[in-house]
């Protein structure tokens, strides 16, 4: 399997982890989804803003390389989040609502990349204006672990407000093999 595909499948199980883990956020009250439960982003809104404001901005880097201002042209048109903590939508539906675009985007970003392209090197700078130049697959690979790791906290909060969204594992996503 090449890293392409590692890539796709990784964009996959993003849109069905964000689909479970926004399913269950939808049965809890208004009062509940913004309740500070001592998350780093308090609440599980401000967390799920959190992931969808990360998502932003490194797509919007990932547009900058030459192979993929197309696949991320609507991405790189909407306006950049200001702080990693950035309130994006105070409304769940709103807000589950674009990330279900935004996982759209990831999932056809991904289709169209090459391997050719993971091999660019991206400059950048991060939200503190600080410059780097690093491998665009090192960094799909950071995109990718970055929902995972924030996702994991949504659903612990979630566990705590007595929400179960039943398997997370990227395993449930990975397809049987025959043998040859």
């Amino acid at each position: 399997m090449s890293l392409k595909n590692h890539f796709e499948l990784l964009a996959t199980y993003n849109q069905w982890m964000n689909s479970k883990v926004y399913a269950a956020a939808g049965q809890l009250s208004a009062t509940d989804l913004v309740k500070d439960r001592g998350a780093f982003f308090g609440s599980i809104l401000g967390t799920l803003n959190h992931i969808l404001v990360g998502d932003t901005i490194w797509l919007k880097r990932f547009a900058t390389h030459p192979s993929c201002l197309n696949s991320l042209r609507e991405v790189a048109d909407i306006k950049s989040p200001e702080s990693l903590d950035q309130m994006l939508f105070e409304d769940l539906g709103i807000l589950s609502e674009q990330r279900i675009w935004l996982d759209r985007q990831i999932i056809n970003w991904t289709a169209e990349l090459s391997e050719g392209d993971l091999d660019f090197v991206l400059s950048y700078r991060n939200t503190k204006g600080v410059a780097a130049n690093k491998r665009y697959s090192s960094l799909v690979l950071h995109f990718f672990n970055h929902q995972t790791h924030h996702r994991g906290q949504v659903s612990t909060l979630l566990s705590q407000a007595g929400m179960d969204i039943g398997v997370t594992d990227l395993l449930a996503q990975i397809p049987e093999e025959t043998h040859v």
